[in-house]
């Protein structure tokens, strides 16, 4: 078999993996703190398969600049691709470093560490918009076909150790999880009242307007007063 192919094949095999496991975390996004133990495991369990990926296009990259006969004649990825490829990996690394960093470090000491992590995904997510919509097409094509058992092996391998570094190291991420479980209990203790202006009760010329805690709230009129979380 064609080397470059087989090399092509895996690569394409563990960006077909990382696009589901990708997609999952994305959408823990879009509800952070009710889904971030999962956001957690994910973002834990891809570091393996991430690393195999580099690992195989990394050795395309070796072998074509050492003027390997085969991967010279495959030829290199478009110019474009070539140029936005080092900020795609050096932002990867960063998201994914960032990441392990918060959990090793806690919610308490998080303030340098989220700023990377969030600053690093917005670059990370505008440059991996573009190498999926280029490089997606293909994977169907690449996938398809005879199973070659090495192949899924590495990948599954990758996974196994994503998984077994996720079971490990979760513990770590219990002060995240209580930190934002006591925030959400606080606010529903001691939720703030928002009231729309009134005029004075006779029992509390003073009152008016504004924000104040639930304890004060009889201060107001019960119907211009909605609570906010």
């Amino acid at each position: 078999m064609d080397p470059t192919a087989g090399n092509e094949r895996l690569t394409a095999t563990v960006a077909a993996v990382l696009l589901v496991l990708l997609a999952v975390e994305g959408l823990t996004i879009l509800s952070i703190r009710q889904l971030l133990s999962v956001h957690i495991v994910v973002g834990l369990l891809v570091i393996p398969p991430v690393a195999l990926k580099l690992l195989s296009t990394g050795y395309r990259f070796v072998r074509y600049y050492a003027g390997d006969r085969e991967y010279v004649a495959k030829g290199p990825p478009h110019i474009v691709m070539r140029l936005l490829a080092p900020l795609l990996v050096v932002s990867t690394l960063v998201l994914l470093g960032t990441g392990v960093a918060l959990v090793a470090l806690g919610p308490h000491r998080r303030d340098a560490a989220l700023g990377l992590h969030k600053a690093s995904f917005l670059v990370w997510f505008a440059l991996m918009s573009v190498h999926v919509l280029v490089y997606a097409p293909r994977l169907p094509r690449l996938i398809r076909g005879r199973p070659a058992a090495f192949r899924f092996g590495l990948v599954a391998a990758s996974l196994a150790v994503g998984a077994a570094l996720a079971a490990g190291t979760y513990s770590l991420a219990g002060p995240w999880l209580r930190f934002h479980r006591d925030r959400e209990e606080s606010a529903a203790h001691d939720p703030i009242v928002k009231c729309t202006p009134t005029r004075p009760s006779s029992e509390n010329p003073s009152a008016g307007p504004g924000l104040v805690s639930s304890s004060k709230r009889g201060r107001f009129q019960r119907s211009n007063c909605s609570r906010s979380m």
